[in-house]
């Protein structure tokens, strides 16, 4: 008996009232899809269209759409800001202006995941294929808990969900649609399909460690809007690969999954794993440190006598310690995270803040950066909060992710005949951006930059560990830019979707001092080393059991005793933070 595979497809943004997608579409998946000889395809449609001409938008909302997505969507260090706005097309405009309206409108989305949810019961399909907007709207509807109900989620459990040219995970979106978080589906398993070229806002999707997720790669580079076609995407020899080979081997197998079909086991141990950076050999002669080599295997050897094995400690030291090398080690660090996983990310070398610019196109907010080999002040060589948050905003919250800084992220100035400073100051043509002439005084003054999310919380020693005292400056390691609720929206969020409440994964981050102060290196005997990590190994090897919590207060007291004017600073789950550091001898 011929088996019989009902494929959804649901279409980006765009008029497609006139058929012709859905063409184009079928043609594609049959000539990708290798399914035996005694079975077949049947192909049905979901337009959404009628709803969204209903909604008519302005060519100012229009740009102002495009600035939030835009500008959040360009926050991967291999994207330029130069020319965003130069040649945009119509349809990129529109797109933009559609996705912002629809995450804002509440009705808006009700409606498009009423749509979705009675297809998904009507039709019972076997593979949903989701573009662009499309894969927003279906993510949304089978996210939510009306997805529950059980002509629903009979189906879904059984699907395979395919997803791409997704904004899913654009800053803007996942911030407003999803609370900083995307969750775990209940379907059979999800594809997401990436497209690195595609300038549709598209986002890549990684280290959500559910078993029934895999992203796949399907680069294609095409002139004009061409990188974002559906059909390119569904015929692409990566996606006949991993998405439509696999199914087709399982036809006639109905207790198999595509998760057996590609090893995927589930459970696994779980792992300890640790990456080390330390740059004392700065290219400016005035940069350079002395301690942070030493601080490096400090910290490997404490790392080992607790247990940690070498094998899976890595180290990045001086000139391999560029923006790219750091970023490729810490997309080893944070591969593949699962429950009970132990990651510790440490760094030891220079800091800096800088003042950076907005959607608006000027600066309004203030980015702390670690300082790699081959910083130059710029996006592309900084390792700042935008170009990790990817790598870990979505890990596993039974995940244990510690991160250890020791530097300064407020500038510094070292000193002549004392300590050395681990923080550099703005060029004076970057801290120009920070200033303004003032009439009055006849002086140069800092600009006031508005808070970047005010209504975050009452707590003003929270609020300052987030987003600084001057409310204004994404902090490294927090996601702050995905954390759009007030304190209002989470109360209401926590009574009505409790799951959500929780957000973006937050790490165990400890830090040599406060955002205002300055780290400083401790030359013992004649072997330098960081003040903080000196101080911080000394109680971890004079200490058999220690919380993150004392062991960060212990440390501040040994930093006073030596006369260094720091005090770190800790910040994470409270039940990690208060729980024993778990790599000790």
């Amino acid at each position: 008996m011929a088996k019989t595979i009902d494929i959804l497809c649901i279409h980006g943004l765009g008029n497609h009232t006139d058929g012709t997608w859905e063409g184009r579409w079928e043609t594609a998946v049959r000539e990708a899809f290798p399914i035996p000889a005694d079975s077949e395809l049947k192909f049905s449609f979901l337009n959404y269209d009628r709803i969204f001409q209903e909604t008519d938008l302005s060519f100012l909302e229009t740009m102002r759409a495009l600035a939030k997505l835009g500008w959040s969507g360009i926050s991967s260090p291999f994207r330029s800001k130069r020319g965003l706005f130069s040649g945009v097309t119509d349809r990129i405009r529109w797109t933009a202006g559609y996705v912002v309206a629809w995450c804002a409108d509440e009705e808006f989305k009700a409606r498009t995941r009423k749509l979705m949810l009675t297809e998904i019961a009507k039709r019972k399909p076997d593979i949903i294929l989701a573009h662009s907007l499309g894969s927003l709207l279906s993510y949304d509807a089978f996210a939510h808990d009306d997805a529950k109900a059980p002509a629903v989620s009979k189906v879904l459990k059984k699907a395979v969900y395919v997803t791409f040219g997704s904004q899913l995970n654009n800053p803007f979106v996942l911030r407003n649609l999803t609370n900083g978080r995307i969750g775990v589906l209940e379907v059979d398993f999800w594809h997401h399909l990436y497209n690195r070229h595609d300038d549709v806002f598209t986002r890549p999707i990684v280290n959500i460690g559910a078993d029934n997720f895999r992203q796949t790669l399907t680069p294609f580079d095409i002139e004009g809007i061409a990188d974002h076609d559906a059909t390119e995407y569904l015929g692409h020899p990566q996606t006949v690969a991993d998405v439509w080979m696999p199914y087709a081997s399982l036809m006639g197998e109905s207790r198999r999954t595509i998760k057996a079909v590609r090893g995927i086991t589930g459970r696994r141990e779980k792992e300890q794993k640790a990456l080390l950076v330390g740059i004392n050999d700065y290219p400016n002669a005035s940069d350079r440190l002395d301690g942070c080599v030493n601080d490096v295997f400090t910290m490997s050897e404490l790392l080992q006598r607790g247990g940690m094995p070498a094998s899976s400690i890595r180290t990045c030291l001086d000139g391999r310690a560029t923006a790219q090398g750091i970023l490729e080690r810490l997309g080893w660090l944070l591969d593949d995270p699962r429950e009970g996983d132990e990651l510790v990310f440490y760094y030891s070398g220079h800091g800096a803040r800088y003042p950076e610019y907005g959607a608006n196109g000027e600066p309004d907010h203030f980015v702390e950066t670690l300082v790699p080999w081959d910083f130059d002040w710029s996006e592309a060589t900084s390792i700042a909060d935008k170009q990790i948050y990817e790598l870990y905003s979505q890990l596993p919250y039974e995940c244990r992710l510690v991160m250890i800084f020791d530097c300064c992220n407020s500038g510094g100035i070292h000193k002549n005949g004392g300590a050395r400073i681990r923080g550099i100051s703005p060029p004076d043509d970057v801290r120009h951006r920070e200033l303004k002439w003032d009439t009055k005084t006849n002086t140069w003054v800092q600009r006031d930059f508005e808070r970047i999310n005010a209504e975050f919380t009452s707590d003003k020693e929270v609020f300052n560990k987030f987003f600084s005292a001057n409310g204004a400056t994404e902090r490294l390691g927090r996601s702050s830019m995905l954390r759009g609720l007030s304190e209002k929206q989470y109360e209401a969020l926590k009574k009505k979707e409790p799951d959500k409440t929780r957000g973006a994964y937050l790490p165990v981050i400890i830090e040599a001092c406060r955002a205002d102060q300055y780290s400083y290196e401790y030359r013992h005997g004649v072997t330098s080393h960081g003040a903080f990590t000196f101080n911080l190994a000394k109680i971890l090897r004079d200490r058999k059991r220690i919380s993150f919590e004392d062991l960060v207060s212990q440390t501040k007291a040994e930093l006073a005793d030596l006369k260094f004017d720091q005090e770190p600073c800790i910040l994470g789950p409270r039940e990690i933070v208060k729980s024993n550091v778990p790599w000790m001898g």
